[in-house]
């Protein structure tokens, strides 16, 4: 194993917190990556890790060592990256997160039709609403949903979007139609949660004519952390939900959902679909990718059709 191979394997042992989580990530066993740190160690003349049996620490030549490690993956990427721009045609694997639903919904579609038309490629596919370190974990690609906040990556938007309030007929037979936002923050609601991110608050102002928007706490009924789940429950009619255009199948009507307080504006302000990449200068594996999902997804986005009328900001 080469001299640049160890580095980048110790290089991944510090970022990743563990032997276990690097040794998974090369599909090693611990035993096997600990020995080839060992010999890096060996053939470096110097210790590089304190080491204890839960947990380890970086000496100081560990720390110093491990900066110039960054710079040659860095070197090593770019000139992969130069390669990889030359290629006639993508391949090579595809490392791509994407929010659940989104990803059942909206790339699988992508994939499918991508891994046919391209035979020497292979994707892995993380599924997960939590956002991923993407630097850490490798992957190429992450599709995020909502406002844009990390500078430190390159995003390409693929599509605006914007956040709609949804109820079944039965829960309007059951309490009625809400004319205002107080009354609607009277009703039960299913509400969107998890580790990241609880979207308990509406926002909302009256017209566009209004100055500032308004804020009402939402009564949790039911906490959720799978979109497709809280449609299902407010088809059941659980509560109301405040939901992403995006999220839906099909039209309303044909969902047998009703759309709550349609002149209003309910705000969620630049939200978009992203895809976030940890590099400037995209392979051509990852420029084609992120295409065939703008084609698929359309412009303007396929889920406008569901709406007739929405205001959006």
């Amino acid at each position: 194993m080469s001299l640049t191979t160890q580095l980048l394997l110790f290089a991944d042992v510090v970022h990743q917190g563990s032997f276990s989580k690097a040794a998974a990530l090369h599909d090693m066993d611990n035993s096997s990556l600990s020995k080839k740190i060992k010999k890096l160690e060996t053939e470096l003349g110097v210790q590089l890790l304190n080491r204890s049996t839960r947990s380890f620490s970086l000496t100081s030549a560990g720390e110093d060592i491990l900066k110039h490690t960054a710079r040659l993956s860095d070197a090593l990427n770019d000139i992969q990256l130069i390669a990889n721009s030359y290629q006639s045609h993508p391949k090579g694997i595809l490392r791509i997160t994407s929010p659940i639903y989104f990803g059942q919904n909206y790339l699988q579609p992508v994939i499918s039709r991508f891994m046919t038309q391209y035979p020497d490629i292979q994707i892995v596919h993380s599924l997960d609403d939590r956002k991923s370190d993407i630097i850490s974990e490798q992957f190429d690609i992450a599709f995020r949903l909502g406002k844009l906040t990390e500078s430190n990556l390159i995003a390409k938007k693929i599509a605006d979007t914007h956040f709609i309030l949804i109820a079944s007929n039965a829960f309007i037979q059951r309490y009625g139609m809400p004319n205002t936002p107080q009354q609607l923050s009277e009703l039960p609601a299913i509400i969107y949660s998890n580790v990241d991110l609880t979207i308990d608050q509406l926002q909302i102002k009256s017209t566009d004519k209004s100055k500032r928007f308004c804020h009402y706490k939402m009564q949790a009924k039911y906490k959720v952390s799978d979109v497709k789940t809280m449609i299902n429950a407010a088809k059941d009619g659980i509560g109301y939900a405040l939901i992403d255009l995006s999220n839906l199948e099909g039209s309303l009507e044909q969902q047998g959902l009703i759309q709550l307080l349609p002149t209003m504006i309910i705000s969620r302000v630049d939200t978009a679909i992203y895809a976030i990449s940890p590099h400037r200068k995209h392979t051509m594996l990852v420029k084609e990718f992120i295409r065939a999902v703008q084609d698929h997804i359309g412009t303007p986005p396929r889920w406008e059709m569901y709406l007739s009328e929405q205001k959006t900001v």
